[in-house]
C-alpha cells in the first residue's frame, strides 16, 4: 500500500458514535415509568384486596385490667391469613401491616402491641390453638414462626409470629393450647 492510500483510508475512517444520549433517556424514563405502573398497581391490588375483606369486624383491644403475664414475647409480627390458606393475607383492620411487636399472654388472652401499626387484642374465647410453621403470607423463614390461630367473627384466622429468641415458641404453644382447652371445657 502506498502512503497516500493509507492517508486517504485513516481520513474516511470515522468512529461511531458511542452514546446516543435522546435514546438513552428515552430508555430511562420508559423504564421508571413501567416501574412507577407496575407499583401502582401493586398498590391499587393491596387496596382491592382491602375492600374485598371490608366484612371483617373491628379488632379487639385490650380490657383495662388484664391480670398477671402468663408469658411475654418480643419479635416481629409477620401477618395475618385465612387459618389453614398460608397464602390469603388478610390486609383489613391493619392485619396486613408487618412490624415489630410485644406480645402479652394473660388470662384474658394474647395482647399484640404493634409500635406504628394497630394494637390489637386476642380473647382467650378466640384462641383456637398454637402452632410452629416455617411460612405465613408469603413469608418463609426456616428457623420457624409461632402461629397463633383464633376466631374473629366468622372468620378463623392464622396470625405469624416470630420472637427475637425463637426457643421461647414451644412455651406459646403450650400455653396457648393448655388454656384453649380449658376455655372449650368452660363453654
Amino acid at each position: 500500500m502506498t502512503p497516500a492510500l493509507i492517508i486517504t483510508l485513516a481520513a474516511e475512517q470515522k468512529s461511531a458514535d458511542v452514546t446516543h444520549w435522546a435514546a438513552r433517556a428515552g430508555w430511562v424514563v420508559g423504564l421508571l415509568l413501567f416501574v412507577a405502573l407496575l407499583y401502582w398497581l401493586m398498590r391499587e391490588g393491596w387496596k382491592w384486596r382491602g375492600t374485598l375483606q371490608g366484612d371483617l369486624p373491628e379488632l379487639p383491644t385490650a380490657p383495662a385490667e388484664q391480670g398477671e403475664p402468663t408469658l411475654t414475647m418480643s419479635g416481629r409480627y409477620h401477618g395475618s391469613t385465612t387459618s389453614g390458606q398460608w397464602l390469603d393475607r388478610i390486609v383489613a383492620q391493619g392485619l396486613g401491616t408487618r412490624s415489630k411487636a410485644e406480645l402479652t399472654l394473660t388470662e384474658q388472652g394474647v395482647d399484640v402491641v404493634r409500635p406504628g401499626a394497630r394494637d390489637f387484642f386476642i380473647p382467650a374465647a378466640a384462641l383456637r390453638g398454637a402452632r410452629l410453621e416455617t411460612g405465613i403470607a408469603g413469608k418463609v423463614l426456616p428457623e420457624g414462626l409461632l402461629v397463633i390461630t383464633w376466631q374473629h367473627g366468622d372468620k378463623t384466622i392464622d396470625s405469624g409470629f416470630r420472637s427475637d429468641r425463637a426457643a421461647g415458641h414451644a412455651a406459646w404453644v403450650e400455653a396457648i393450647s393448655t388454656m384453649n382447652s380449658t376455655t372449650e371445657g368452660a363453654r
